[in-house]
């Protein structure tokens, strides 16, 4: 080997070396980052763990305060024989607790009779034959049907009365 040839291969030997010290850092830097990650990602899912455990707090202090003046329309019931007292007392509390729905985004469901029957918030239990009309319209509502915010939550409980069967095979 040639004296040029030495000195190449000793510059590359120290950039190899160079490389390789760079590299190690970099190696040595991803796995602590990763590690960083590691740690956040399990700190983040104990928090969300703990929000959940923890997320109804607000409504449920606020329903205990309903059930409390539930509980006193009840032992007021039996001191009192005046049944306006006990209906204002229940009336109260229920205008409380829709209170407290209405807060949390919770609504009614608008169903009245004759309108048409809608699947997405209604649940038909029963129906009802009937010549003069076109479509599925409610004829009761049976349960009440609540929203939160856009999503139905609970859907109405509704008696449809649909067309006859006779005037749909004469079609």
């Amino acid at each position: 080997m040639g004296e040029d040839q030495k000195k190449n291969t000793i510059d590359y030997q120290k950039l190899l070396n160079a490389e390789k010290i760079l590299t190690e850092d970099y190696l040595k830097r991803l796995k602590y980052l990763q590690a960083d990650y590691d740690n956040l990602k399990k700190r983040t899912e104990r928090q969300i763990v703990e929000a959940k455990k923890y997320c109804t707090e607000n409504i449920i202090i606020q329903l205990l305060d309903v059930q409390n003046e539930l509980e006193l329309a009840i032992n007021n019931s039996k001191l009192t024989e005046s049944k306006e007292v006990i209906l204002e007392g229940v009336q109260m509390t229920l205008k409380k607790l829709e209170k407290v729905l209405d807060q949390e985004g919770v609504s009614l469901i608008e169903c009245k009779k004759d309108n048409i029957f809608d699947p997405n918030c209604h649940h038909a239990i029963a129906a009802t034959e009937r010549d003069d009309i076109e479509e599925c319209l409610i004829v009761e509502e049976v349960r009440k049907g609540y929203k939160m915010k856009e999503k139905v939550i609970r859907p109405s409980f509704v008696k449809v009365a649909v067309k006859s069967s006779k005037n749909k095979k004469s079609k």
